[in-house]
């Protein structure tokens, strides 16, 4: 009987373990990349990433004064035909005293309510993502409130003083909502500055609609011990600059300041900052 060789043995043995080795590692590729086909692994960092409104924004340059506006019409500067409002013009006199100022966003709206801002506040997550860029934040709320307030009860009674009642309940829930808005934007930005514009009656010239001055006022008060539990707010009052019997500050609408009136608030506001 022949033998092979000993040596042809052991290369016929290698030859085949590599072999077997060999079709061992790619069914083991196979069934990983199957695994991989059927139960996909979520992007690196995805899955795990915060939600756009918790993210803190990177800030590339920090010598500039990141200004963020919020609110109603009076922020949008309707009635201004300019288009510059109180907010631009703010930026711009910040910018004549030396500082470097950027708007980077105005998020205003037009018929804004406390209720609807308070939702932006709680759901909107570009809103807050855009409050955490701030160094300052601009915002007016509470007019369409009241105005809202009063046409109910002119046409509940003709007169103001017969749903003074109902108006002044009405006027304390807003406050309220007012309470939970200044809240809101401290949890999202407590390091801003914060500057809330305060009310005026627009109704002032119509001598039958000047006691909802009183009213506006009270609102004023309530929103001005409101903000100073929180050190970064200030109010800035303009209710004066709209009590005369001409209007002389008030657009087309005779709702809206005009342009000379908007500058009288961004004046008022850059005071309070100097005083900063």
């Amino acid at each position: 009987m022949k033998h092979r060789p000993r040596g042809s043995a052991l290369l016929w043995r290698a030859i085949a373990a590599a072999a077997l080795l060999s079709t061992a590692l790619m069914l083991f590729g196979f069934a990983y990349a199957l695994q991989d086909v059927l139960n996909p692994a979520a992007p690196a960092g995805k899955g795990n990433s915060p939600a756009l409104g918790e993210r803190k924004p990177q800030r590339e340059d920090k010598s500039v004064l990141n200004v963020v506006a919020l609110g109603d019409s009076l922020t949008k500067g309707t009635g201004d035909v300019t288009g510059q409002g109180y907010v631009r013009r703010v930026v711009a006199g910040l910018s004549e005293q030396g500082m470097k100022a950027k708007l980077v966003n105005n998020l205003a709206i037009n018929g804004l309510r406390t209720d609807q801002l308070i939702e932006k506040l709680e759901k909107d997550e570009g809103t807050r993502y855009a409050l955490k860029q701030a160094d300052l934040i601009l915002f007016t709320i509470g007019g369409n409130d009241l105005s809202g307030l009063l046409r109910t009860v002119l046409q509940g009674g003709g007169e103001l003083d017969m749903g003074i009642d109902k108006f002044t309940e009405e006027l304390q829930a807003g406050i309220g909502r007012l309470e939970t808005i200044f809240k809101r934007i401290h949890e999202v930005n407590g390091e801003a500055k914060v500057i809330y514009v305060g009310l005026y009656n627009p109704f002032y010239p119509i001598p039958e609609l000047r006691p909802g001055s009183l009213q506006v006022q009270n609102w004023n008060n309530e929103a001005y011990r409101l903000s100073v539990n929180y050190p970064n707010m200030r109010l800035v009052p303009t209710f004066d600059l709209f009590e005369s019997e001409a209007g002389v500050y008030l657009g087309s609408d005779r709702f809206h300041p005009n342009g000379e009136g908007y500058q009288h608030i961004a004046e008022r506001v850059l005071q309070v900052l100097q005083e900063e």
